[in-house]
Order: structure tokens, then sequence, then C-alpha cells
């Protein structure tokens, strides 16, 4: 029944001359009759694709586009942005509409009301002027802004009022005075649903870094007009979703496809063998190493051996052996004396893995030796034992001294023990309250110095800051070292940096990623004054630690964006969009929240009505007309409503 009267129709309209109408929109193409109530529509896209089984090309066109996958990435429709430039795609799509609408002849006898966009390029109407008149032969064209026409249907051809079009690439605003659009004092910004649908795009990549799956830019466009609504007043909306409850209820999840990962379970038999197994293979691998050091071992021995009796036959006839290996006597001496280091310090190494103590210490008997006494090697020698014994003496200092240290914190901590359990009542009150007051008498120098490092790293990442740059003056400055003359520099003279201790303390301040002595310091300190907290204090919790403080994120961020665990693979494919839902929007009115070097929608609304009296005024803002898939986005009427009022007059409606 339908089928005949959709024939009926068409055959009406054959021999008739009844105008057709084409809205050539960028996201659908619109057509049918100008006396008919039901125009078609379908995506104005196009792909020119070849059937794999047949191997015959096809022209695809709207929906039968996403049917074949390989046709998507050949998609093309015939706009660039909101500037009509591919003909192709645009003679394939009239095609597509003469033929839906039963037009089989040589030519389209038709006149055509085709559609365009405001401030539209002369170059694309006379493409698309080309392409009507001498490929379809249509007797007459008239070209119109679809928003006006809109505006005429829904209002009358006499009405004024303020126009406002949401279209793909642009927003425009037009006023209509007595039926007549003054397209002189219209005016458009360069935002429209499509970088919306991307900015939406870039936050959520910004947000979601390592996001397991791809988000497509169709996905980012459904959830802009799914989730995305207008504030009537964006900041007092964010103000209102600074507590984590009002944000909790502000979010919307989207949840992307996910697999989950059938994990194989094993009794504990198979895991016990398992765990065997591991043992197993970690013990042949200590006796293959302790195996391969015995062997070394033993070769290092036999070839000490080895140089020793060739060192005791050099007057016999082994002098031409050695001589072939060695130049003279001081290269056959230097390397015995390194073998038997080698094996010097593996015998004490395998002494101490069996458990022994190594209870020889080392003897300087060139220290007291007079230098008279000495040639030029012994003198060389005395000097390097003295570094040796000053080294050593050095470093047995440091064990006294934090023998000595553990000592004294052992004794002190076993008096407030001591007196902690005491008989007498409070004194465990007394106890915690000297901790408590100690912990914060050393812990605000202790953080106040913690910050100002966190602050130090943290400005030293960004380039532009004071830290940063008087890093770099320090390292141009190194770079540049006066100390070595520049004709050494050039030939490869000594370089001196490190001779001295301000050299290592402008290292340190131009190496951030290595910890000074003072933050461990600082740390082991603080670690030591918690600690005593937790035993003592009841009120001081683990939460209450620095470790757990710095690694815990505040609420607000958890709620901005919850993070899941590892194993959990449904959340970890979930999407969380909150403020965004406005700030997109937003943009409409503030387009340099994403970059764009233009006025807001409100701005262009009030520059536009400033160009006409108040009479006129008062006529334009009385009706003000939307049009476009984004002015169904939920709170622009609010808005537009918060935007004007405040620069119209109170007694104007």
């Amino acid at each position: 029944m339908a089928t005949w009267w959709l024939k009926s129709s068409i055959e009406d309209h054959r021999d008739q001359h009844t105008p057709l109408v084409i809205d050539n929109g960028s996201t659908n193409l619109r057509y049918g009759f100008a006396t008919s109530d039901s125009p078609r529509s379908g995506l104005n896209v196009i792909a020119k694709y070849k059937e794999r089984r047949t191997n015959r090309p096809l022209l695809l066109f709207g929906d039968g586009v996403d049917v074949e996958g390989g046709a998507r990435i050949q998609a093309r429709t015939p706009w660039e942005g909101d500037v009509l430039l591919n003909s192709d795609a645009l003679e394939n799509s009239l095609d597509y509409a003469f033929i839906q609408l039963s037009i089989d002849a040589d030519s389209v006898d038709h006149p055509i009301i085709m559609t365009e966009r405001l401030c539209s390029p002369m170059h694309s109407r006379s493409l698309t002027s080309e392409l009507l008149f001498e490929q379809y032969s249509v007797p007459s064209v008239a070209y119109c802004v679809d928003s006006v026409m809109s505006f005429y249907q829904n209002n009358g051809p006499a009405a004024s009022g303020l126009v406002l079009s949401f279209n793909t690439a642009s927003t425009s605003v037009i006023p209509i005075l007595a039926g007549k659009g003054i397209l002189s004092h219209a005016k458009r910004i360069p935002w429209g649903a499509s970088q919306s649908a991307d900015h939406l795009l870039k936050l959520i990549q910004l947000k979601y870094t390592s996001f397991p799956t791809r988000v497509t830019p169709v996905q980012s466009q459904w959830m802009l007009h799914t989730f995305c609504e207008f504030a009537p007043d964006y900041p007092a909306l964010l103000r209102s979703l600074a507590s984590p409850a009002a944000l909790r209820a502000a979010d919307r999840i989207v949840q992307f496809p996910f697999t989950l990962q059938v994990a194989e379970e094993k009794t504990p038999e198979e895991l016990e063998r398992i765990a065997e197994r591991r043992r197993e293979q970690g013990r042949k691998l200590q006796e293959m190493a302790a195996k391969m050091r015995t062997e070394k071992l033993l070769q290092k021995e036999t070839d000490l051996q080895y140089l020793l009796n060739l060192r005791e036959g050099k007057p016999d006839d082994t002098k031409r052996e050695w001589m072939a290996r060695f130049d003279d006597d001081g290269a056959l001496d230097e390397t015995i004396k390194k073998l038997e280091g080698d094996l010097k310090k593996a015998r004490k190494k395998e002494a101490a893995a069996d458990g022994g103590e190594d209870a020889e210490e080392p003897t300087f008997p060139l220290v007291d030796v007079p230098d008279a006494d000495l040639d030029e090697d012994g003198l060389k020698e005395k000097k390097k034992q003295k570094l040796m014994k000053a080294g050593f003496e050095a470093r047995a200092r440091a064990r006294r001294e934090k023998e000595r240290e553990r000592e004294e914190r052992q004794k002190e901590d076993q008096k407030e023990e001591e007196e902690r359990q005491g008989t007498w009542a409070g004194g465990c009150a007394r106890c915690a309250a000297s901790r408590r007051c100690i912990a914060f008498t050393l812990s605000p120098s202790l953080m106040t110095r913690i910050k100002d490092r966190g602050r130090r790293k943290a400005a030293l990442s960004d380039r532009k800051s004071a830290a940063a740059q008087a890093r770099m003056k320090n390292i141009a400055s190194l770079a540049a070292d006066d100390r070595v003359p520049k004709k050494k520099r050039k030939g490869g003279g000594e370089d001196t940096f490190g001779a001295n201790d301000a050299d290592w303390a402008i290292y340190r301040k131009i190496n951030t990623a290595a910890p000074s002595s003072d933050e461990e310091e600082d740390m082991s300190q603080l670690q030591l004054i918690e600690q005593k907290l937790l035993a003592h204090d009841p009120s001081f919790t683990a939460q209450h630690t620095h470790a757990s403080l710095a690694s815990q994120r505040s609420e607000l961020i958890a709620t901005l964006r919850p993070t899941y665990d590892e194993s959990n693979v449904e959340g970890l494919c979930r999407i969380h969009l909150n403020t965004e839902r406005w700030r997109v929007c937003e943009t409409y009115f503030s387009p340099g929240m994403a970059g764009v070097d233009s006025a807001g929608l409100g701005e262009v609304i009030q520059n536009v009505l400033a160009r006409f009296p108040d009479a006129d005024k008062a006529r334009l803002v009385q009706n003000v007309f939307l049009a476009g898939g984004p002015s169904q986005l939920p709170g622009l009427i609010p808005r537009l409503q918060a935007t004007l009022r405040p620069i119209l007059p109170p007694r104007w409606r």
C-alpha cells in the first residue's frame, strides 16, 4: 500500500515541473518534492568499494557505507569543514537522490532549491551550479540558507526574529526583520558540532592516556549528543561540583567492550610441583655458579704457578718463551701481582660466603719508613699506602661512631620503655605526650624542607621557571670552565671538574634525579618519629604518615577519574564523564577554552544587536529561533536567556 502511494505521488509530480528541495547538509542529505510532507533523508557520505567475492566495484551511499567494514576507510563527504569542495561526492549524492525519486530521464526537468551555509564562497556555489546545469540540465536553481528557510516555515514569511544556526563546523547569528534576512549584519563563529566532538575526544585522551581501546570520533560524537549539556552559569556549576558527592552524582559512565581473560585454575598439587621445579632449578643454577667459580679459581692458581716458574727459570732456556709473551720484567711482575690480588679477593669472598669472618687486618709497612731510605717506586708505594691507611682508619672511625650511636639509641629506647612501663599513674600519658611534643617540634622543619624539595623538583620540570633557568646557567658555566684553557680543551686536555667540593655542590644542584644525603637523612629522621608515634600514640595511625599522605590521591581527583585494579578489566574499559559534560558545550560561549581565537556566541549576539535601533532590537529578541542538531542539547535555552537578560532593558521580553 505504501509503495503504491509513493509511486502514485511520483507520477503526479513527473510532468508537473514540481520544484525539488535538496537540503545538502554536512551530516544528512534531505530531498523531496516541494509539495510533499514526507521528505527522504540519508547520511551524506559516499564510498567507492570493490567487493572481494565478485571483484566488482560498488558505489555505496549513506547507511550502506557502515555495512561494509572496508568501505568506511574510503568514505567521503561533499564538505570539507563548512565549505562545499568535493563536487564528485556531491554528484554521487545527487544521483542517489534522483534515483530514489524515480527521476530516470536524461535530464531533471524540475526547478531545484538548494540549501547552503551562510557566507558560502562563490567557488562552492559555482561548482554546484555547473554540476546541476551541465550534468542534469535543470531549468533553474535557487540557493537559500537552511536555517532561514526553517524560520520561514515555522514563523511565516513576514515574521521577525533572531536565527541561531548551529551547524556542523560553524554557528551563525542571522537577524530577520519583517521576513527579510539582514545578511549584511549576520555573523558566524568557527565552532560547531564537529569541533565540539573533537574537543571532547581530546579531553578524553588527556584524561585516559593509557586507555586499553581506541576511542573513535563517531563515539565521541555520540557521547556529545547523549551526555553533554549547557550550564546556565558555568562558574557556579564548577563551584557546586567541588564536593566529591556532587561530582559523583554528575558522573556518567561509558562502558566500552572488553574481553575477560579466562584464568586457568591449578590444583594445589600442580602448584606444589611448579614450586618444587623452580626450587630445583635454583639449586642447579647455584651449583653451576659455584662450579664455575671453582674452575676459575683453579685456572688462576695454575696460571700463577706457571708465571712463577717462568720468572724463576729466566736465566735458562725458557727466557725465549716468557720474552715472547712479556716485553720486560716489569710486565711479568705486574701480571703476577694482579693474579695474586685476584686470588686473594676470591679467597676472601669464598670465606665470607662460607660464613667465616675476615680477621686479617691490612698492613702498611712503608708508612713509617723515611723517604730517604726509599727509591722512586718505594715513594709511590708509600704514598699509596698512606691513602689506603687513611681510608681504612676513616672507615673504622665511622664504624665506631655508628656503633656508639646505636648503643646510645638502644639505651635511650630502653630508658623510655622503662618509664613507659612504670607503675606510677600517668606515665604512659606523659611518654606519649612527650613523644608527641618532640614530633611536633621536629616535624615542621622536616616537612618544610621536604616540601621545598618537592616544589623545587616541580619547578625544574617547567623550563620557563626561575629554578630551571638557573640550572641551565650552571650547566652553561660548567661547559665553559675557565680552569682549563681553550687550547687544552680543544686538544683533549685534562678535565678538572670534581677537583673541589664546589663542583659536587653544583652537580647536586643540577642533577634532579640524584637524591642528596640531606634528603635521605631527613626522611630517615621523619620515619623514626613516625615509628615512635605509631608505637605509643593511639591517635596517630598509618594513614597519618608522610608516605601514606604522599601516595594517597585526593578524594576529588579520585572521583574525577576513578582508578581500577589491573585485574578489573571491566573497570579499565570505562570512561567517566563529569566536568567534560558542561565544559565541551561551554566552548560555544568561550571558544578560547579550546584554543580558538574567536568571540563567543553571547558576544556575537550582542554585536549583532548593537547594529539595530532599540525598536528593531526589541522585535528581534522577542523571537529567538534555534536551528541545527546541537540546538537540541539540554540547557541551551536557559543559557541563552541568562546571556541575553543582562544586555537587554528589564522591560523587554
